[in-house]
């Protein structure tokens, strides 16, 4: 149990700086992924690649 809350506080943490990363460094280019429960789930889950996959998602 002390090794999935760890886990997954490390990778909320993850995704928090990934989604706002994205966010700070998108918006000379227009790109937003909107900070909410299901998006910051998905980029937990899939990383980095669930954000490509997010921003692929809100750009069509």
């Amino acid at each position: 149990m002390k090794a999935f809350l760890k886990w997954l506080f490390k990778s909320l943490t993850i995704a928090l700086v990934i989604i706002f990363g994205i966010n700070l460094l998108g918006s000379f280019i227009n790109i937003n992924i909107p900070v909410n429960l299901w998006t910051i789930l998905f980029v937990t889950l899939f990383r980095l690649p669930g954000a490509i996959i997010l921003i692929i998602f809100f750009l069509l």
